[in-house]
């Protein structure tokens, strides 16, 4: 019974070495592609047009920046999708899109670092038609069923999904919510005028 066991914890072990070496992989691989057809759109000065991704193709990059996070976002939330990235939510808006963008990521993985997550936080959506800046107004605990978190808020919005508690063994039985709103534009300015005369001081 005991080396039962011992095989069982050892192909476990090996089948989670696997995925998480495969989405390393794949994070690197679609991070450098996308900085480089970013480069290529920008020298070109082509006429950025949102599209509809096919499921599973790539939506752009999401960056958390005081709490270290920087992954791939990638079209639909299924398992196969968040094991190798986060995942928008099919049927929400995509990021420049009036609306409520929804993108779900695992908490044992890509969104762990959410337990961190401070309402004023700066959250960027980079995407080949834009890049687009959201700050945290609030966070929930909510049941797995609620799917008003994906329903449109009025305005703008970002909304982050992770199972939770974020060190449950077994299926986490809530979900983790984090809500922003985007920041318009001219905020962004002031913002950057405001921290060069600082620098500058």
């Amino acid at each position: 019974m005991q080396y039962g066991f011992t095989a069982i914890g050892v192909i476990a072990w090996g089948y989670s070495a696997t995925v998480w070496t495969s989405a390393r992989i794949y994070q690197e691989h679609n991070s450098r592609l996308f900085d480089q057809e970013l480069k290529l759109k920008n020298r070109a000065a082509i006429p950025r047009v949102a599209a509809v991704p096919k499921a599973g193709g790539l939506v752009g990059r999401l960056e958390i920046p005081r709490i270290g996070v920087s992954v791939m976002v990638v079209e639909g939330a299924e398992r196969h999708d968040l094991e190798r990235a986060v995942g928008h939510v099919p049927g929400t808006a995509l990021p420049g899109q009036l609306g409520n963008v929804a993108i779900a990521g695992h908490r044992d993985t890509y969104f762990r670092s959410l337990a961190a997550i401070r309402l004023g936080d700066t959250i960027s959506v980079s995407t080949l038609t834009g890049s687009y800046r959201y700050r945290v107004t609030a966070t929930s605990i909510v049941s797995p069923g609620d799917a008003a978190v994906l329903y449109p808020t009025g305005r703008d919005t970002l909304t982050l999904l992770s199972c939770y508690p974020f060190y449950y063994v077994g299926a986490a039985p809530r979900r983790f919510i984090v809500r922003g709103v985007q920041v318009p534009p001219e905020d962004l300015v002031r913002q950057n005028i405001s921290a060069s005369r600082f620098h500058r001081q």
